[in-house]
């Protein structure tokens, strides 16, 4: 058996075994978090060197070694590792911060993993639940703290209710279709006769269980309570390497397995990326608490990936996996930013109030959280304009000029909440000053997430396009 195409998949799983038993000797939690890190920095190097030898469906072909894996696997396993190494400063030493969380993170990538090489819906629900179950148990890491515990337990009720959708339309689709592998699925679909009315129920049920794994509305109740209540490094995952892996996921079902019927799901994603982005941006406005208003940035910006996935096709995938590289890079560097922001006793702070006045006590760390927003907005010269370009101009090639106007009027509704945290910042009397920063290695990564998300960012416009269309070619 050729086990080069899961080589990245052996590392972290062996490598999430292999610490869980050095954690039982050695209680020394930088130690288990430099190896973990280390060990997804390589799997993701042998994710890039591997796939164009390893191309192809594998494993009877429920295992997709492609190019498009390839290129997620990449972001999910650099998410990842920054997740790790960002908890070392942020986590309490002596009380919270266990070995078992780096642990967590890579079996939490692991299936992250799987999701993105899937190519078969039995697959695909491994990869999920090996995904979430991890989520579920970060959610609720702090366990003296009632806002984790809270966090924890609604995603998981919520996943498992999410889970009984998806997998009562993957039943629907085994039993209409007669497979599980999405070749087969496809040619169900491209019947003589269409999609018969059990496959189209089948396809709604599972897409409505994929939109929850992405939080698209109305599958996003779940969202603002779980980021808020999470520790803050496990929700900056969350929200970068776990939402880009679920993404991908529903790019691959929608475009390789549901091709033929792309008409079907064009209506549901087209619906669902336009609310995404209205109630992200709408029900941002009120919000005081900085991770909640960043858990409805992350809706707003699942709609504006849904439009690259509803123009369907080579170029519409390409807009997909561009807008999901750059806003992991942009989600990262903010929550980088906010986990800056503690008292003087070194007490985490989340409110909105207590980024009053930042630009004058932290001028260099409001430059960066400013530049990070104005990202997020999608506002030029900042390189985070560039992929709502893309999804926008491939909507429009699509012949969706109506979805392209929508979101792209819509980004104005999205802005007013961005500029609102900059205002605060710069224009209003400074609040208690922060404590002194501390950790070179979460400053460094501040300042490359910076640079790449600035107007130089624009240097890497031709190799980042050339690789996702590359990765794109599969569909």
């Amino acid at each position: 058996m050729n086990f080069a195409p899961i080589l990245p998949e052996i590392i972290l799983g062996l490598g999430a075994v292999v610490l869980m038993m050095v954690a039982a000797f050695v209680r020394r939690p930088s130690t288990i978090t430099h190896v973990a890190a280390i060990a997804l920095l390589v799997a993701a190097c042998f994710a890039l060197i591997g796939a164009p030898q390893t191309a192809g469906s594998v494993f009877d072909g429920m295992w997709a070694a492609d190019g498009f894996a390839a290129f997620g696997k990449v972001i999910i396993y650099l998410a990842a590792a920054v997740a790790i190494v960002m908890a070392h400063g942020w986590f309490d030493q002596n009380h919270e911060h266990g070995a078992e969380y780096a642990v967590l993170i890579l079996l939490s990538a692991l299936g992250a993993s799987v999701m993105v090489s899937a190519s078969d819906l039995m697959m695909l629900y491994v990869g999920l639940e090996l995904q979430s179950l991890s989520a579920y148990v970060l959610a609720s890491y702090r366990r003296h703290d009632e806002r984790s515990a809270e966090a924890g337990l609604k995603y998981f009720v919520l996943g498992g209710l999410a889970s009984g959708i998806l997998l009562y339309g993957i039943s629907l689709l085994y039993g209409f279709a007669g497979t599980t592998g999405f070749e087969g699925l496809a040619a169900a679909f491209a019947g003589p006769n269409g999609a018969s009315l059990g496959l189209l129920f089948g396809l709604v049920f599972t897409l409505a269980g994929l939109a929850f794994k992405i939080a698209a509305v109305p599958f996003h109740m779940w969202t603002p309570d779980v980021y808020e209540g999470a520790p803050t490094p496990v929700t900056a995952f969350f929200a970068a390497g776990q939402k880009a892996a679920a993404i991908l996921l529903a790019t691959r079902v929608c475009l390789e397995a549901m091709g033929p019927a792309t008409d079907q799901w064009r209506q549901i994603v087209i619906f669902a990326a336009l609310a995404s982005i209205v109630l992200g941006a709408v029900a941002a406005y009120g919000q005081t608490n900085v991770k909640r208003l960043l858990a409805y940035s992350s809706i707003n910006n699942v709609g504006f990936a849904l439009v690259g996935l509803a123009a369907g096709g080579r170029e519409g995938a390409t807009a997909v996996l561009v807008y999901s590289a750059v806003y992991v890079v942009m989600t990262l560097g903010a929550f980088l930013c906010i986990m800056r922001m503690r008292d003087a006793e070194g007490r985490p702070l989340e409110s909105l109030a207590s980024l009053s006045g930042l630009s004058q006590t932290r001028p260099l760390l409001a430059l960066a959280l400013a530049m990070f927003m104005f990202s997020l907005a999608g506002i030029p010269p900042l390189f985070g304009f560039w992929p709502k370009l893309m999804v926008f101009q491939a909507a429009v090639n699509a012949g969706l000029q109506l979805l392209a106007l929508a979101a792209a009027a819509l980004t104005v509704i999205g802005a007013y909440y961005y500029l609102r945290v900059i205002k605060i910042m710069y224009f209003d009397a400074p609040a208690e000053p922060f404590a002194p920063a501390r950790g070179k290695v979460e400053t460094a990564l501040i300042a490359v997430c910076a640079l790449i998300i600035s107007p130089l960012g624009y240097l890497l416009i031709s190799p980042l396009t050339t690789a996702a269309a590359d990765a794109a070619s599969v569909f």
